[in-house]
């Protein structure tokens, strides 16, 4: 008898960042550190997939050439001196959505409360994948409440050729952004999820790419919910929806615009839920992912006891006959 690796009783809670989280975009306290004009900054960023093409490059990722334009900005002087510390330090300066971030400990009591489903070890992890920045999101309240973040990452220091012969790097005192490390756009959030699915990012000598059965899986795509809030995320959804996971669409308590955009997204059936972006104890949004995580735990919990009685049986008892109990004692 086959044994799979894991127990697969962890629930995924699977979180997009920008206007899920927060109202916006995380960048806002970047723009105003530095006293740069966001909305140039963005228009520049449209146009510039029109203004490569004039160069001659037909392709060009739209969802994450902000990067290369964030060090565009660094190389003039306009970003002077930005680096990974003071991203984080922007981090700490981001506005959350109501109930943020303590939505993710109230999540995780309800099975870490629940005597039925500790009894077969069930928990709940919390990840955020973002086209944004990891390192702002690394220094904002939500980075201790997480158990991984996907986002795109800056280099500061540039492994030259030979590098192999040098030695170690020596600690740059004077920190720049210089290149891109790893960037992640609406596509390649797919491949995150994956990752969570297989447990690469527990357990890194799993590939993402290597042919495992679904009973082997770490977190089966039944047990993830997957939050966000538009288009740019039908990919995720996509994906969740497909295998059996919950998705839920929220949008900002005050635009119209976002919520007619959700709606039209649910009524397509890309959503199982939609929510206004307010996660206090008692609103709609956090009553659906509260019965989301449940519905899960349960399921999980109803499965593991169905394969303990299939595996163990039940035990024997004496026959009764002639009106005598199946210990021997008179039942008259």
């Amino acid at each position: 008898m086959s044994v799979s690796p894991f127990p697969q009783n962890v629930i995924a809670v699977i979180w997009d960042f920008d206007k899920t989280l927060i109202p916006g975009y995380m960048q806002k306290p970047l723009f105003r550190r530095f006293s740069v004009d966001e909305k140039k900054f963005w228009l520049e960023v449209q146009g510039l997939s029109h203004y490569y093409a004039k160069l001659g490059h037909q392709l060009i990722s739209r969802d994450t050439i902000y990067l290369s334009h964030i060090l565009s900005y660094v190389r003039s002087g306009e970003f002077k001196g930005l680096n990974n510390a003071v991203l984080r330090e922007i981090g700490g300066e981001l506005d959350f959505y109501p109930g943020v971030p303590d939505v993710f400990e109230r999540l995780s009591a309800l099975v870490s409360s629940s005597a039925r489903f500790q009894r077969h070890e069930i928990s709940v992890e919390h990840y955020v994948i973002s086209t944004g920045l990891r390192q702002i999101i690394c220094g904002s309240a939500v980075a201790n409440k997480l158990d991984e973040i996907w986002a795109c990452e800056f280099l500061e220091t540039t492994a030259p050729p030979g590098y192999l012969e040098s030695g170690d790097p020596l600690p740059n005192e004077n920190p720049t952004l210089t290149d891109i490390a790893y960037s992640i756009d609406n596509t390649t959030k797919t491949r995150a999820v994956f990752e969570i699915n297989k447990g690469v990012n527990k357990y890194p000598e799993i590939s993402v790419n290597q042919k495992m059965d679904e009973e082997d899986r770490r977190v089966p795509f039944g047990n993830m919910i997957y939050v966000a809030d538009g288009p740019s995320d039908v990919p995720v959804f996509s994906i969740v929806n497909r295998f059996g996971g919950q998705t839920l669409g929220v949008y900002g308590p005050d635009s119209e615009e976002e919520f007619r955009q959700m709606a039209d997204l649910q009524e397509e059936g890309r959503v199982r839920g939609m929510g206004p972006a307010d996660y206090r104890p008692g609103t709609q949004t956090t009553r659906w992912l509260e019965r989301a995580v449940k519905k899960i735990a349960s399921r999980i919990s109803d499965r593991r006891e169905q394969t303990l009685r299939e595996r163990v049986g039940t035990a024997p008892v004496h026959i009764v006959e002639d009106g005598r109990g199946g210990d021997g004692s008179s039942t008259e």
